[in-house]
């Protein structure tokens, strides 16, 4: 039982922190638009990279530390692109409106990008929670159930939680603030995988 509770809280307490791909879910759940596509994306894809880290791929990537470069800088380009485009959101008035009706491929897509280009992702989960699982031996598979189940309650409850909160959240008013807010927590990852943080 100790593997999959230490799995569970890894998992928990690496993925928890305020990031781009949180920043998503949130938002997309305010919005009440493709909640459950966004919150399957996200757990499925944590699944995998926990599965990749655990099945000792992670030694791969610090074999290779030019990819994580390539990423970084990725990344950094695609946050800040995306920063932008949240901060004209907030500025532009009915904005709310407009963007009601995006298709489910764009959301998709948007999550996929946010989830994959993130440098961040290969450091916490692959890298740092594959060696937290791979300290179990044998058992490194139920430390990597427990932090599987952790990601997939965890994107649930934001994606349902922030839902659930969308219609008195749902003001254009409280939305641009939290465009604003999206976009400044996309700016601050950008700055900080920037600085190699």
């Amino acid at each position: 039982m100790a593997p999959a509770i230490t799995g569970f809280a890894t998992g928990l307490g690496l993925i928890v922190a305020i990031g781009a791909q949180n920043a998503w879910v949130l938002r997309q759940g305010v919005r009440r638009e493709h909640v459950g596509l966004v919150i399957a994306i996200c757990a499925l894809s944590d699944l995998a990279l926990i599965a990749i880290g655990t099945g000792g791929i992670g030694v791969v990537a610090r074999l290779a530390p030019w990819a994580l470069e390539v990423l970084r800088w990725g990344g950094v380009l695609y946050l800040i692109g995306f920063a932008i485009s949240s901060f004209r959101s907030a500025m532009r008035p009915g904005a709310l409106e407009q963007e009601q009706a995006r298709p489910a491929s764009s959301v998709a897509l948007t999550t996929l990008a946010l989830t994959w280009l993130n440098p961040h992702v290969y450091l916490d989960t692959v890298l740092m929670l594959g060696t937290v699982t791979n300290g179990f031996g044998a058992a490194r598979w139920v430390a990597a159930a427990g932090a599987g189940t952790a990601s997939i309650l965890w994107f649930t409850a934001l994606g349902l939680g922030a839902r659930a909160l969308s219609g008195p959240l749902s003001s254009p008013r409280t939305w641009r603030v939290l465009d604003v807010l999206v976009g400044l927590v996309m700016l601050g990852v950008a700055v900080n995988l920037a600085l190699g943080a």
